[in-house]
């Protein structure tokens, strides 16, 4: 089997989690760890057990790591990354792996250039439940609606309240809800539906100026699929797709778990089996290293996975637009 190194860039929960993911491939090694703070870098790199600690990223670009996970703020997506594919690495990046569509677009063909691999570390694009969840709505006759929802509140927000500007709420960092939780309710939407005719969509936003709460319409020819996302309140209602035949329903839309299907009578037909957090991250891990090792038989889902990155963005930004925060 062929041995492919990695890097991490970020020492958050994130990466420790992908981290322990990539433990359950086959083939991957642990190489490096990247901080823009050396000292937690360094404590980083001892818990996980990291070979070597990096002090820059053109340390980085310069080791012989084949490829690296990029979990840095969001506001530092686009150059690392960028310096990263000019410098001929793969790459994995957070969602959102950009904040603009037209920053993807040109990293993506950047990596085309280059003949690496660059996509979006999103869980739902590399779980067989994505796959399941398609053919359970074939179940549940005409659909007219849906509604997906994923508000959460932060860990962070006793710490705005007191004054403080953690990351997640901080424009500059460009997080806030939307991005961060947000987006896992725009992948379903699109990957399902496809692309909406119109979006209508309006954001609560935080005295830092961020977006703590929103929702969005998006209206299609024969539809309305709505969206919802919190990090200032917890959610406890489950995300649903309503037909004429039935429902179906999922408890934790980022994870797709929990997902139910019903008949139009409320009757249980079928339930698909979710994955936990450290198996859906392997995933991830799992599509890089096929990516990387045998491109040829696994391109259709990177491929797959760069169309529904744009798509997302897309929409994402009219959601922003039509707020009228851009």
């Amino acid at each position: 089997m062929q041995e492919i190194k990695y890097s991490v860039i970020g020492t958050s929960w994130i990466t420790n989690s992908f981290i322990e993911g990539a433990k359950l491939v086959d083939g991957l090694q642990l190489d490096g760890v990247y901080s823009r703070s050396e000292e937690k870098g360094n404590a980083f790199a001892q818990a996980v057990g990291a070979k070597r600690v990096f002090k820059s990223i053109e340390e980085v670009a310069d080791s012989d790591t084949d490829f690296v996970y990029v979990a840095s703020p969001n506001s530092c997506h686009y150059e690392q990354c960028k310096f990263l594919l000019e410098n001929k690495k793969h790459v994995i990046c957070e969602k959102p792996v950009t904040v603009t569509s037209e920053e993807f677009s040109k990293l993506f063909f950047l990596a085309e250039e280059n003949n690496v691999r660059y996509f979006e570390a999103i869980m739902y694009m590399h779980t067989s439940a994505r796959y399941a969840l398609k053919e359970a709505i074939q179940s549940i006759g005409n659909i007219t609606s849906a509604h997906f929802d994923y508000s959460q509140l932060s860990s962070k927000y006793n710490m705005l309240l007191a004054g403080g500007l953690p990351n997640i709420f901080n424009p500059e960092m460009k997080t806030g809800a939307l991005n961060d939780l947000g987006i896992y309710c725009v992948y379903p939407a699109i990957d399902l539906f496809g692309e909406p005719q119109e979006v209508t969509a309006l954001q609560h936003f935080l005295f830092t100026g961020a977006d703590g709460a929103g929702s969005a319409i998006l209206k299609y020819k024969d539809k309305i699929i709505t969206v919802s996302y919190s990090k200032i309140a917890e959610g406890r209602a489950p995300s649903q797709i309503l037909g004429d035949e039935g429902a179906v329903t999922i408890d934790a839309v980022s994870q797709l778990k929990g997902i139910k299907n019903f008949d139009k009578k409320g009757n249980i037909i079928d339930e698909i089996a979710s994955e936990d957090k450290i198996t859906l991250m392997s995933n991830e891990a799992r599509s890089m290293y096929n990516f990387i090792t045998d491109f040829e038989h696994n391109k259709g889902l990177y491929y797959e996975c760069a169309t529904m990155s744009q798509k997302v963005l897309n929409c994402m930004e009219k959601m922003r637009t039509d707020n009228g925060t851009e």
